[in-house]
């Protein structure tokens, strides 16, 4: 089993990264961000709960997000892999994903931070505003804000894996297919260690 985490600020391409990653290692991609926005749109108490963080522009507590990715995990009959888009976002998270992973018999391979900067971040997010219809993505001081989370409270998490040897950063701008490649690169050569 070849598991991977793909990292970065809200708006960095990770979404769409995963997609291609996914087919082409063939590997089940998890998205916490998809995962809160089926409760919402569900409008679970869950999801109440979601959406009270989400436009905020706050992190969803652990125990909640924590939960949700431990159901869908379990819900894979013999995967081949995981690529984990938005989680984990501090070091309880990866503890927890550790234990997680530990319980079936694999670990977390790599880590892989998409580098993109706040006024790129800020310009991409506004841009999607115009077709994802979301009312955090509509408010500059909402992605700045969530900007700012993803810097002082999950930059922990690339450390925590740069110790294990376990993550690296990609530059996440430019062409779709350019930084996928960049992507495919350092998984191939984690791969090959």
């Amino acid at each position: 089993m070849f598991n991977l985490i793909l990292f970065g600020p809200p708006g960095s391409g990770k979404g769409t990264q995963a997609a291609k990653i996914t087919e082409k290692y063939n590997l089940h991609h998890i998205s916490t961000g998809d995962l809160f926005r089926c409760e919402l749109k569900n409008e679970s108490e869950l999801g109440k709960a979601v959406k009270r963080y989400l436009d905020k522009g706050e992190l969803v507590p652990d125990h909640i997000t924590i939960k949700m990715l431990n159901k869908k995990i379990q819900s894979f009959e013999n995967p081949n892999g995981f690529l984990l888009d938005g989680f984990p976002r501090n070091k309880a998270q990866a503890d927890a994903l550790g234990e997680l992973f530990k319980e079936l018999g694999t670990d977390v391979d790599l880590l892989l931070a998409l580098d993109v900067g706040e006024e790129e971040i800020v310009k991409r997010i506004l841009n999607r505003a115009k077709t994802s219809g979301r009312s955090d993505d509509m408010d500059e001081n909402i992605i700045r804000s969530r900007y700012q989370i993803y810097k002082e409270f999950t930059q922990n998490v690339f450390d925590y894996y740069k110790k294990l040897n376990k993550a690296k950063k990609v530059d996440g701008v430019g062409e779709i297919d350019v930084v996928f490649n960049r992507l495919c690169c350092a998984i191939d050569e984690h791969k090959d260690k």
